[in-house]
């Protein structure tokens, strides 16, 4: 087996470029979930956000340097004086912070974007990173759009930006445009050119507009990089960034060929993976390389008999390996509290006691409609139903009357605080009916931008797990809730959207707002 002493840096930015998702937002705990996980996962970096953004991600950025520790903590700037400041602000308590400033350095960006010269960038990156330094030692330099980028001007600012005091120096496929070869020999050719290269860390951050994001990520490791930026899952802008997982599991299961090793607890990635994709909406394709539905799944009489035999007749890769351990032992509605939390804990979630209690309550409600509840329906109750925010409406109960041949009508039943609310309404379908009387009762002028509905787990009595992003006042809020019954999942999915814009905008703006109307 080849030597693995090289080191591989593994960069996040799914709380960055990830959530540039179109439809995703996060609020601040969400984020800070995700930080938690991804700390736990070992990544060496976890940025954050981009401060000078918007107020939120400010507080989001402040939030996860404060209070994750392990990871270096980096915010994203422009390379301004106000962007620089602002994300120092928000850095400044973190264990281990790193500013990550950038500019592009194309041609077509300079005339179209930056309508700047190119020795009006050079100068720009002089002063910024200088400034960036003068916050901090940890300094990430990157130049955006470097594939389409000439040669000789780039290597002009990378040493630039060495000179200034960078010590990370990332180069960006922006576009996803270049091809494995062709971004291999970029970055061997940057290691020969850039003088003071060897005082630095070489960076990549691919995006996959061509499919093509973890094939150029590992391309840029077999000619010198040494630290590879993406997010989990893959999400982010258009087409997305370099899939982490996938990165990492290559680098793993390949380290014959790639001779490199990474600091990632392999166990957390599927853990993480299931995380993202909760928290913001996105679901994971079931073909997905390392982590879909049927990545270790063999429908094939042949591949099924290999597999029986030896697993690694048709598995490159254990499951166990990535955290996903198939487990047979089913808890069912005679099961206590003490089953719950040690299998709660097997499969990685530590709850607080009030935790405990809402994840047993909803564990017991579930056990009485379903025979056996598995692994994958006890994630759900827990991303779905205990990591929430404070619930200003609580769904008491929901009665649907439906038919080809009668118009849906649903009632509702909400508590709000000690009062009972109820309210019928009729739809287009039993779904929409419920979203209806749910709008009466709420009084909240939101907006239904999506609705997705998949099964947890499989049969009859299958966990239906829904997921809705609504729109207020510009702002897109994803809610998700679980139930046998899907209209149930369906109620439970639209209130906790509704209760995040409570909690996120405030009663008493939202009453303010209405006012207004």
């Amino acid at each position: 087996m080849a030597d693995t002493s090289k080191r591989i840096y593994i960069f996040d930015t799914t709380l960055r470029d990830g959530e540039q998702s179109p439809g995703v937002s996060l609020n601040i705990q969400e984020k800070l979930e995700i930080a938690r996980q991804l700390a736990r996962l070992g990544v060496d970096v976890i940025e954050a956000g981009f401060p000078i953004a918007s107020p939120g991600d400010f507080e989001a950025v402040r939030a996860v340097a404060r209070e994750v520790e392990g990871p270096v903590i980096a915010g994203l700037a422009r390379m301004n004086d106000r962007d620089i400041d602002r994300a120092w602000e928000a850095l400044q308590e973190a264990q281990k912070p790193r500013i990550h400033v950038f500019i592009a350095t194309s041609d077509i960006h300079l005339k179209y974007k930056l309508r700047m010269s190119r020795q009006e960038v050079l100068e720009a990156v002089r002063r910024g990173v200088a400034r960036a330094r003068g916050y901090c030692q940890d300094i990430e330099f990157s130049p955006e759009d470097a594939v389409r980028s000439d040669l000789d001007f780039l290597c002009q600012v990378l040493a630039t930006a060495i000179e200034a005091g960078a010590t990370v120096l990332n180069i960006p496929d922006t576009v996803g445009y270049a091809t494995p070869e062709e971004f291999g020999r970029l970055i061997s050719q940057i290691r020969q050119r850039v003088p003071g290269i060897d005082k630095v860390r070489i960076s990549v951050h691919c995006h996959n507009d061509l499919g093509l994001a973890v094939a150029n990520s590992l391309a840029a490791i077999e000619n010198g990089a040494l630290q590879v930026e993406g997010a989990i899952n893959g999400i982010g802008e258009r087409a997305g960034n370099a899939a982490l997982e996938e990165v990492i599991m290559a680098l793993y299961t390949r380290r014959d060929y790639y001779g490199c090793r990474t600091g990632i607890v392999t166990e957390e990635i599927y853990r993480t993976s299931k995380l993202v994709s909760s928290l913001t909406g996105m679901p994971v394709q079931y073909n997905k390389a390392i982590v879909g539905k049927n990545a270790f799944t063999h429908e094939s009489g042949i591949h099924q008999d290999g597999v029986l035999k030896e697993r690694t007749t048709y598995e490159i890769m254990n499951p166990a390996m990535i955290g996903l351990v198939q487990n047979n032992i089913f808890l069912g509605k005679h099961s206590g509290r003490h089953a719950l939390r040690s299998r709660l804990e097997e499969l990685g979630f530590k709850l607080t006691e009030a935790e405990l209690d809402k994840a047993f309550a909803r564990f017991k409600e579930l056990a009485d409609r379903k025979k056996e509840i598995s692994d994958r329906d006890l994630e759900a109750i827990v991303e779905h139903e205990v990591k929430h925010i404070p619930e200003k409406f609580v769904l008491e109960h929901i009665h649907i009357s439906t038919g080809n041949r009668v118009v849906p009508t649903a009632t509702m039943g909400i508590r709000v605080g000690e009062e009972l609310k109820e309210e019928a309404a009729c739809g287009e379908g039993p779904v929409d009916a419920a979203f209806k009387a749910i709008d009466k009762l709420t009084r909240i002028p939101v907006c239904l931008k999506s609705y997705n509905l998949n099964a947890v787990t499989g049969g009859k009595d299958a966990v239906g797990e829904v997921t809705v992003k609504i729109e207020y006042d510009g702002r897109v809020f994803i809610g998700r809730g679980i139930s046998t019954d899907v209209l149930e999942a369906s109620a439970r999915a639209y209130l906790n959207a509704i209760n995040k814009v409570v909690y996120e905008v405030g009663e008493e703006n939202l009453q303010q707002a209405s006012t207004a109307q």
